[in-house]
């Protein structure tokens, strides 16, 4: 994300990466408002009065609106933001949807000001888009899947299998096909990843650095890894985010630590280690000072139906900081994500047992 004017109640944003698009869709919600150029039907210019009259021609302008709701899927290049509108030459009062994609410019303003999570995940979004992807290629004997390992998430692109093979026993013939197929996935990686992006190559078996040697021949020279994984297919992309078997290529990436974190989560719970989740011993634990870290899904911090043993998330924020704990604001796009969904959407990282 792009910032490109920030005070106390607005925020001018411009963004860059697709992982801005799913921080905008937390930002934006209800009680704050969006503005950015927009398209109407000026009615003015239609031959009819009153209606929507698809003859009316349709003007840019700059539209503010109330926020009411906002739509994303993940990783996909738009976010719809609907509201009604505030400010505009025509239509006050009125419906509209913003379609944000890809270097728009948003204003977004909140008369109250922004929360202290708002600020952090902005800035958070400000420092992933200076880090880039990575990409990340599974590579089996017969099937690879291109992943893409963003600041919120593994996202898929590509999946290429090879079909036949040859008659069981003819290994020229096998080879054959296998090199053709190995050429098929460089030549769809040439087009479809910048030159300087990173690629790790993950898998069980010696396909991968076959693979390796195929891309380096055909004139590759950004940075790649090969890196051995028990498994194929996507349990192959988190187990090398869940070791680290990728070292320092991706030891510093915002959903690497993020990963890190909630494994870490997840092996105090197996051996009932300094971790604390559930309503009451979350609040317990946070009355004791004893929170090192919470990692909190992002979508739940800003509930307002929901909250953590009669207290509000944003109480429970605050306490927390105020005894120097730190919050991890958490994407539920990835597998770790998903588990923290099925633990209530919390989990905290303690000092001591509680």
């Amino acid at each position: 994300m792009k910032i490109l004017k920030r005070d106390l109640h607005e925020w001018r944003l411009r963004v860059e990466t697709l992982d801005d698009l799913w921080v905008l869709a937390r930002l934006a919600r209800r009680g704050m408002s969006v503005a950015m150029l927009g398209e109407r039907r000026d009615q003015t210019t239609s031959g009819e009065e009153g209606g929507r009259s698809k003859q009316a021609e349709r003007k840019k302008m700059w539209i503010q609106l109330s926020v009411q709701t906002s739509e994303h899927q993940s990783f996909s290049d738009t976010l719809r933001v609907h509201g009604i509108i505030e400010e505009a030459p025509i239509d006050i009062g009125m419906h509209h949807t913003h379609m944000v994609e890809l270097r728009d410019e948003v204003v977004l303003s909140n008369a109250k000001g922004f929360s202290q999570m708002d600020f952090q995940l902005l800035k958070e979004s400000e420092s992933a888009s200076k880090q880039g992807q990575v990409a990340l290629l599974v590579v089996e004997g017969d099937e690879m899947i291109l992943y893409f390992i963003t600041a919120r998430g593994l996202r898929e692109s590509a999946t290429w299998t090879m079909r036949g093979g040859g008659k069981r026993g003819d290994l020229r013939q096998h080879e054959r096909v296998a090199s053709q197929f190995r050429q098929t996935i460089v030549d769809g990686l040439t087009q479809q990843l910048d030159e300087a992006m990173p690629l790790v190559l993950c898998g069980p078996g010696r396909n991968r650095d076959r693979m390796l040697e195929d891309l380096r021949g055909a004139g590759h020279r950004r940075a790649m890894l090969s890196v051995a994984t028990s498994m194929g297919g996507r349990g192959a992309a988190n187990e090398v985010l869940r070791d680290g078997l990728a070292g320092e290529l991706l030891a510093q990436h915002r959903m690497v630590q993020e990963v890190t974190l909630l494994e870490e989560a997840w092996v105090r719970i197996s051996t009932n280690g300094a971790v604390a989740y559930g309503s009451e011993s979350l609040k317990k634990a946070v009355q004791e000072g004893a929170v090192e870290r919470l990692l909190i899904l992002a979508d739940l911090l800003r509930d307002d139906s929901s909250s953590c043993g009669g207290m509000s998330w944003n109480t429970l924020v605050e306490q927390i900081i105020s005894f120097g704990g730190e919050i991890i604001q958490c994407s539920a796009d990835h597998d770790a994500g998903e588990q923290l969904v099925g633990f209530g959407g919390a989990v905290a990282l303690l000092r001591y047992a509680v």
